[in-house]
């Protein structure tokens, strides 16, 4: 729909324009609620370093492809888009895994040794666990309640952190539980509109 030159709506004229569209609304449009919620809980909970290089950013960032870690505000082209269709997110795919890797260096040296990296895509399958440990190792921490949860719920269970004003608890990556039992459905009286 978003790609379609018939498209009308303000985001795909923006992602058809010279000027792009911003990566994490395009990713948002793309993967509705999982990504919304990613994105609404990174930018609300935050924490950057006070670090004198400007890599580091707001603090949050998205993996992408086939560009390693990019802002979400970065203008993305169709082209791009198309670009990032052609990739298979997978560990042991170079055109997804050295860009990842290099952006990631980069982001690990910037920040230093003590400031925690918190991954809000999956722990359940190696495409970003393999490729990120390496490099920020036991500061690599992940939500522990999105153990055993799928993307909707985690998606969710994000959107209702940020509208609750809560915070979840984070372990890291290294020695931790990835798959477990599926935890109690989401309330659905909690659930955020919008």
């Amino acid at each position: 729909m978003i790609m379609s030159e018939r498209a009308t709506f303000a985001l795909a004229e923006r992602l058809r324009s010279v000027e792009g569209a911003p990566l994490g609304d395009v990713f948002s449009f793309l993967s509705g609620l999982y990504f919304r919620g990613k994105l609404a809980y990174a930018r609300a909970y935050a924490r950057v370093p006070d670090c004198a290089s400007d890599v580091a950013g707001s603090g949050v960032f998205v993996i992408t492809p086939n560009a390693g870690l990019r802002s979400p505000e970065t203008p993305v082209s169709l082209a791009a888009i198309h670009g990032f269709a052609g990739v298979e997110v997978a560990a042991d795919n170079p055109t997804y895994r050295r860009p990842l890797e290099r952006s990631a260096r980069m982001l690990a040296s910037d920040v230093g040794p003590d400031c925690p990296v918190i991954l809000l895509g999956s722990i359940a399958s190696p495409k970003y666990v393999d490729v990120l440990q390496g490099i920020f190792g036991a500061r690599l921490m992940f939500p522990e309640a999105f153990v055993g949860r799928g993307d909707m719920s985690r998606g969710g269970l994000l959107l209702r952190c940020v509208a609750s004003r809560e915070e979840l608890h984070y372990i890291p990556v290294d020695g931790a539980v990835r798959h477990g039992g599926r935890p109690p459905r989401l309330d659905p009286g909690t659930r955020v509109k919008g």
